[in-house]
C-alpha cells in the first residue's frame, strides 16, 4: 500500500469576519474544522500524515497550528504565517521555529492589492531570513502573478519554494494559457516544487468535470515531473466542490499510468523532502 500525505490542508474555527473570503457560494463550509474532522477522512481514505497550513495572517494561528500539531501526531508539519516584512522578523522566527513542526511560511500574495508585493525589498529580506531556520515558502498567487513571481524566485536559489494549487488556473473559464507557458517557466527553477491542489475550486463548483481538469493535471506532470510534485488536499475548502475521497481519486487516476515510484513520490515522497518532515 502506498504511503499517504496531505501538504495541504486548514483548520478552522469559523467566524464570518475573520473568514470574510467565504461567500454565499461557499456556505457549506460556514462551520468549524477541527482536527477531529480530519482524522475522520484521512483514516477513511489512507492518508496517514498531513500538512497544517494557515488560513489566517496571524502570529496566534501560527502558535495554535504548532499546538495542535504537538498534540496529534498525524500533523507531521506545519506552513505558519509570521510578519516577513518587518526589520525583526528573525526574532519571531527563532522563538516559532522552536517547535521543530514549523516547516514553512506563507504569505497571502493573491490578496495583496499590489501584484507586484513579492518584489518588494523589504518582503525579500524577509524571505532571506527563512534559510537559517531551514524553512520553505508557500507560494499562495493567481496564474496572473505568475511572470513576476519566476522574477521573485530567482532572487533565492537556494530557498526552497512551494507552489501552492498549481498557481490557481483559470479552470473554470477553460483557459490554460499562458499558465501553461509561465508554469513551464517557473518548473525550469529546480529550488522549485508544486501542489496538485485547489484545481476543483477554480472550476464552477456544481459542473466540473475530471475531463475539465486532465489538461492541468498534465500540464504540472510535464513541467515538474513526479520528483517535484506532491498531493493537497485544500480540505476543508475543496469540499465545496468535491469530497475529500474523490479528489483522492480523481488524482490516483491522473497519475496511475506512472510507476509506483513516481506515484509514491506525488503522494509522499516529495512532500518528505520539500518540507523535511519527520
Amino acid at each position: 500500500m502506498i504511503h499517504k500525505v496531505d501538504a495541504h490542508h486548514h483548520f478552522w474555527k469559523y467566524d464570518p469576519v475573520e473568514y470574510d473570503w467565504i461567500d454565499e457560494k461557499m456556505r457549506v463550509i460556514r462551520r468549524d474544522f477541527l482536527a477531529d474532522d480530519l482524522r475522520k477522512e484521512i483514516t477513511a481514505t489512507g492518508v496517514s500524515g498531513v500538512v497544517s497550513v494557515q488560513a489566517r495572517q496571524s502570529l496566534e494561528e501560527t502558535r495554535r497550528l504548532l499546538e495542535l500539531a504537538d498534540r496529534n501526531d498525524f500533523i507531521r508539519g506545519v506552513v505558519g504565517w509570521a510578519p516577513l516584512v518587518e526589520p525583526n522578523v528573525s526574532d519571531t522566527l527563532g522563538e516559532l521555529t522552536e517547535n521543530r513542526k514549523l516547516r514553512s511560511m506563507r504569505h497571502v500574495l493573491q490578496g495583496e492589492p499590489d501584484p507586484f508585493y513579492m518584489l518588494r525589498e523589504d518582503f525579500n529580506a524577509g524571505i532571506r531570513a527563512l534559510k537559517p531556520f531551514a524553512l520553505a515558502y508557500d507560494i499562495l498567487i493567481f496564474e496572473r502573478q505568475l511572470p513576476q513571481t519566476a522574477r521573485f524566485v530567482d532572487k533565492h536559489p537556494d530557498q526552497v519554494f512551494i507552489v501552492d494549487h498549481s498557481a490557481k488556473p483559470r479552470v473554470g473559464d477553460r483557459e490554460i494559457s499562458p499558465w501553461r507557458e509561465n508554469m513551464q517557466e517557473l518548473a525550469k527553477r529546480p529550488n522549485v516544487y508544486c501542489k496538485i491542489s485547489g484545481l476543483v475550486t477554480e472550476a464552477d463548483y456544481s459542473n466540473w468535470t475530471e475531463a475539465q481538469l486532465q489538461p492541468y493535471l498534465d500540464t504540472v506532470l510535464s513541467a515538474f515531473g513526479p520528483g517535484r510534485l506532491m498531493f493537497g488536499s485544500d480540505w476543508p475548502v475543496c469540499l465545496v466542490a468535491v469530497t475529500y475521497s474523490r479528489w483522492i481519486s480523481i488524482v490516483a487516476n491522473a497519475i496511475s499510468a506512472l510507476s509506483v515510484t513516481e506515484q509514491e513520490r506525488i503522494w509522499s515522497g516529495t512532500a518528505l523532502e520539500a518540507y523535511r518532515l519527520k
